[in-house]
């Protein structure tokens, strides 16, 4: 036994792939040419994560617009004014509204597996979408002929396929992308609307048998987007019970960037359950400060006070860059801590004697 680790997914993009995807929106350079960046910028990717000596690897998102919107890409039936998502320093996000059915992905994950199965040569991870994220593109004034009962069986229908794709592409491990669960306690304080989200992701992890589902995580965090969140002031003690809930048999929760870890720790091992596996965040990718070896051991000897080795691993609080266009984390600075929470996880292993 040793102690995993994995990465969460996003990598900032190389700036030649940023630029090439401004040139295609100004009509200057073909699709052909974009795709031979994201081309080159895939395998980049994934040399430089083996190179850190990474068990696991994603593909870094490099293909994906963002982390949220990779399956309406190429839809139609969408309009702009969707829910804002508003962060700390005063930025925001706004998702895209659904104006008609039925409602269908544009793009699987599983193409993004395939596009990086050829370069690598350790297990691929791969990220998807939450259903719950999703079902927010559904406006609150209903939609004419096409009820929110139906969307959502659409919606989970076609979340379970994301997930199939990746499995069916090669994909050793798929992690749901969960950011919106702690903000949803900033929406709706009493928690309903978290139970809600819940609910509707299990009737997704369902669909698979207990084998799958034990190979499926969630993570959770309080967003990162150009160096801010949306919800860290929201208490970790309102999200876990919902979340240790989910039917998944892997949580990814972020913990590096967290007040205080010793209490979240405490209220982790008390919630999760003999066949959870509960990766704990020890590096900070907002911060500028690269991690040292020595800094990700001491946070994992302090976790392992209070978590199972046997299902204790490490990994990243959040992406480096979920959304393409964020620019503000340095993509050299993203790999240095990648190697430093693999060296720092062998280090803690070592010193544990696992």
């Amino acid at each position: 036994m040793t102690i995993p680790t994995e990465p969460i997914g996003s990598i900032p993009r190389p700036p030649e792939l940023l630029l090439a995807v401004r040139q295609l929106a100004a009509g200057r350079i073909s699709q052909q040419t974009l795709e031979a960046e994201y081309e080159q910028a895939v395998r980049d990717t994934i040399e430089r994560f083996e190179a850190t000596g990474s068990p696991v690897i994603t593909d870094g998102e490099q293909r994906k617009s963002s982390f949220a919107t990779y399956p309406l890409e190429g839809l139609h039936s969408l309009a702009g004014d969707g829910v804002l998502i508003p962060f700390e320093d005063g930025h925001t996000r706004q998702l895209p509204r659904l104006t008609s059915g039925p409602f269908h992905y544009g793009k699987y994950s599983g193409e993004y597996v395939r596009g990086a199965m050829p370069y690598a040569r350790r297990p691929l991870k791969q990220a998807v979408i939450s259903a719950s994220a999703l079902s927010l593109l559904y406006p609150a004034s209903g939609i004419e002929r096409y009820p929110r009962g139906h969307f959502l069986e659409d919606l989970v229908n076609e979340a379970a396929a994301d997930i199939s794709s990746a499995f069916d592409a090669g994909a050793e491990i798929v992690q749901i992308d969960f950011t919106e669960g702690r903000l949803s306690l900033k929406l709706d304080p009493s928690g309903g609307l978290l139970r809600s989200f819940v609910d509707l992701n299990n009737r997704v992890l369902d669909r698979f048998s207990p084998a799958e589902r034990a190979r499926i995580g969630v993570h959770v965090c309080p967003g990162g987007d150009h160096d801010s969140t949306h919800s860290a002031d929201v208490d970790y003690a309102g999200l876990l019970p919902a979340l240790f809930a989910t039917h998944a048999g892997r949580f990814y929760l972020q913990l590096a960037s967290e007040q205080d870890r010793p209490r979240v720790l405490k209220l982790i091992s008390e919630l999760m359950n003999r066949e959870h596996k509960v990766f704990v965040g020890v590096i900070d990718p907002i911060s500028k400060h690269v991690e040292t070896p020595e800094e990700v051991c001491e946070r994992v000897l302090e976790a392992a006070k209070f978590l199972p080795l046997d299902r204790l691993g490490t990994t990243d609080d959040c992406g480096f860059s979920p959304f393409a266009d964020d620019e503000s984390t340095a993509r050299d600075l993203a790999f240095a801590k990648i190697r430093a929470r693999v060296e720092g996880t062998a280090m803690a292993a070592a010193r544990l004697g696992v």
